[in-house]
């Protein structure tokens, strides 16, 4: 494996790539999750037991969001890093708890679909809007305990003015990867595996039972490829890339040099911007998970395609007034 010709890796593709993403991302996802959040606290008196867990994810990814705008700048700066090494740490705990945050709030909605739908009768009037709120703050707990252990590792260089690594310096980054592990699987495939079996499961029922309301499974199945678009476009690529890079920095650390390192940062880079796609992407739940909102896009289109279809100008006399094509005259 040992290869002792320098493979040139593109450092410079992270600057070139991440902030027109993430000015992206920072637009749409503050748009669509500030109309969501509103609506949802228009509507507070009425708050259901699934839109506790909607409301928390879009807090979430608000709280990303405003990190963007720093991270823009340090990448257009060529990965100099300017705001200190504790904002540094805040800065990369806050994506954590986007990331791990959406992912535990998607599960728990995933969760709550498969007992309202396979198990109705046994949890009727059982699940309150007190559990959502008590279920909310343990997973923000878990999600806080499992991002913690990052932010004691060094995340800037040594002079505190450069680098703002997303993971850790090159010191540290053999104990690193066995954290970035554990992180994975507790925190990623765990929560992977209980959605796509809650989801797999409500799929069976609702393809079984003929009296399931139609209304039911399209919602049911359109949420499923929500869910399943969000894990295979932002969190898969983005956990299976994260830690093949931390393995190459590994061997690049023991001196060993291999020509798939630069695919495999190349490969990270894009998964980082794809990942922080879900805070555009979340609020598609929003459509699904909450009656009200889909109720007001309804509106908002249908007074649109009004506007759009409104008949010619009228003359006094109520006849339409015909388009002039030219100059001249017509009887």
């Amino acid at each position: 494996m040992k290869n002792t010709s320098f493979h040139r890796i593109r450092f410079e593709f992270t600057s070139q790539f991440l902030p027109p993403v993430f000015i992206l991302v920072f637009i749409i996802g503050l748009l669509v999750n500030g109309w969501g959040l509103k609506s949802l606290l228009h509507n507070w008196k009425k708050l259901k037991i699934i839109n506790v867990f909607v409301l928390n994810l879009g807090l979430a990814d608000i709280l990303y969001l405003l990190t963007l705008p720093f991270l823009v700048v340090y990448y257009y700066m060529k990965e100099k890093w300017i705001f200190g090494d504790a904002f540094c740490k805040i800065t990369r705990f806050c994506f954590n708890l986007n990331l791990y945050g959406s992912i535990g709030f998607l599960t728990c909605i995933s969760v709550y679909r498969y007992l309202a739908i396979v198990h109705p009768m046994r949890v009727m009037g059982r699940l309150t809007l007190t559990h959502s709120v008590r279920i909310s703050a343990v997973v923000w707990f878990l999600v806080s305990v499992q991002s913690l252990p990052d932010m004691f590792y060094r995340k800037t260089s040594v002079n505190n003015t450069e680098k703002c690594y997303d993971t850790t310096h090159k010191t540290y980054v053999d104990d690193y990867l066995k954290y970035s592990l554990g992180w994975t699987f507790t925190g990623f495939c765990i929560p992977l595996l209980i959605t796509l079996g809650c989801y797999g499961h409500v799929v069976v029922v609702l393809c079984r039972t003929n009296a399931t309301d139609k209304e039911l499974k399209q919602r049911c199945l359109k949420l499923l490829f929500i869910v399943i678009l969000l894990f295979s476009v932002c969190y898969i690529p983005y956990h299976v890339l994260k830690n093949l890079n931390l393995w190459s920095r590994v061997l690049q650390k023991q001196k060993i040099w291999c020509k798939w390192f630069n695919g495999v940062y190349v490969a990270h880079q894009i998964s980082r911007g794809l990942v922080c796609l879900n805070s555009a992407l979340n609020p598609l739940v929003y459509l699904h998970g909450n009656e009200d909102i889909n109720a007001q896009l309804r509106q908002l289109l249908q007074q649109a395609r009004q506007m759009f279809s409104r008949p010619p100008p009228t003359n006094s006399v109520g006849v339409p007034m015909a388009p002039i094509t030219d100059g001249r005259c017509r009887k």
